[in-house]
């Protein structure tokens, strides 16, 4: 997979200067896809333009989207950073160990996702991606600045990706996480009327089941056959009738 494949997306990105720091290091090391989720900011301001220098065509091209859904459309893998204490299911990992697993397919479109420079990503936004990246820093003072953690990840990406150039690539034919999603949210509509989940309780539970798919990597037939399943029952409970008594 090439480096064309792999989308930067921000997560409502405040900082100016940020966004066209990102934009020169993305260029530096070989990326060009630069996805915005509802931003904050002027991507195309002057600040942002100065510091973008030679990139500036990244910044030109840059798509904006209003919701990470829309963002991951066409990724068949997610890797979410974090830089807080994490104590869900998803594996947290650091870039050496992550990325080999992002590079080493042949999937048309994958996504790195940033989250706001003062709070991250929520637990609702993390839940879109299969693997967690955390970058090991000094404990003492571990904030990173949101562009030197796409700097960072820029980097270790350009140097794994030169060791799969001349190595068999891996297909795994996943489904893209656009058509994974709506049978995660049947699911769970299902599972609620039929009493399996209930209301308060139900994004914790549903989280635990998109782990177990994730691992599965579904192929988008599979998926497909899911929600035909889902549909069936569906059908079935609307049209189920009580046995006449004996």
């Amino acid at each position: 997979m090439g480096l064309s494949a792999i989308k930067i997306i921000l997560v409502e990105p405040a900082g100016e200067l940020n966004v066209g720091s990102i934009a020169r290091v993305m260029k530096n090391f070989g990326l060009a896809d630069l996805i915005l989720v509802n931003p904050q900011c002027h991507h195309l301001s002057l600040d942002a333009l100065k510091m973008a220098v030679h990139a500036k065509e990244i910044l030109e091209n840059a798509i904006i989207v209003d919701t990470l859904p829309k963002a991951l459309t066409g990724c068949t893998k997610a890797i979410a950073t974090i830089g807080r204490d994490y104590d869900g299911e998803l594996p947290v990992e650091n870039p050496r160990q992550i990325f080999p697993w992002l590079l080493a397919t042949s999937e048309t479109q994958v996504g790195l996702i940033f989250g706001r420079e003062d709070r991250g990503l929520t637990n609702q936004e993390i839940n879109y991606a299969q693997k967690l990246l955390f970058i090991p820093t000094n404990h003492e003072y571990s904030s990173l600045n949101l562009a030197t953690a796409v700097s960072i990840c820029c980097y270790e990406i350009s140097q794994i990706q030169e060791k799969f150039t001349h190595q068999e690539i891996i297909t795994t034919d996943s489904a893209p996480i656009d058509i994974i999603e709506p049978y995660y949210q049947e699911l769970e509509s299902l599972l609620l009327s039929i009493g399996y989940l209930y209301p308060h309780t139900a994004a914790s539970r549903m989280e635990k089941f998109r782990h177990l798919y994730n691992r599965a990597h579904l192929k988008t037939t599979e998926v497909a056959m899911l929600r035909g399943i889902l549909k069936q029952v569906q059908w079935a409970i609307k049209n189920q009738h009580p046995q006449a008594d004996k």
